[in-house]
């Protein structure tokens, strides 16, 4: 057996939020040994994506991006932990999958085919009781795993406004206990 290697993008506005304490209710779930390494995207900083295919040339990561680039490549697992923000990710989980396009043409890196076969993963939090409003996130996040040629382990949906609310959804707490599985 392979063993895994998980990567928890917290891309939330506020520390503790509801999305982050769901994602760490389903990672307690996980195997005793399973590595877990959890980013915090507010405490890397990426600048907006330029686009440099056509015009002066190749993207080379540096600073924060290196430091991302190299954790998502690390990692057999990528839960992208995000509250739904107007129906989609968080800014700062946008700006991070903006980037890859950037390490899809960086030279040496071979994205695509290293994220091949990896399992990317969704965890939100949304203030609101119809679950389909989460749709878009969800299919941003699942069309990028098939462009890849990821997995695609689903997402993982609770409902809170204030924090710690979420730990009253007994649905959410359900589903994060066999979430990774």
């Amino acid at each position: 057996m392979t063993t895994r290697n998980f990567l928890f993008l917290l891309g939330s506005s506020r520390t503790g939020g509801n999305t982050e304490t769901l994602a760490r209710l389903a990672a307690e779930q996980l195997p005793a040994g399973t590595e877990q390494r959890w980013l915090d995207l507010r405490e890397l900083p990426l600048p907006d994506f330029e686009d440099r295919r056509h015009a002066d040339g190749h993207y080379t990561p540096t600073g924060n991006a290196a430091t991302l680039l190299e954790a998502t490549l690390a990692a057999t697992d990528v839960v992208i932990a995000s509250p739904l923000y107007w129906y989609a990710v968080s800014t700062s989980t946008k700006r991070y999958l903006d980037h890859w396009s950037g390490w899809l043409e960086a030279p040496d890196v071979d994205f695509k085919q290293r994220m091949a076969g990896k399992t990317l993963w969704g965890v939100t939090a949304l203030a609101d009781t119809e679950p389909e409003v989460a749709d878009p996130l969800a299919g941003t996040l699942r069309n990028s795993a098939r462009y890849l040629g990821m997995r695609w382990g689903g997402v993982l949906l609770g409902n809170g406004t204030r924090p710690g609310d979420v730990l009253t959804d007994t649905g959410a707490a359900a589903r994060a206990k066999v979430f990774f599985s």
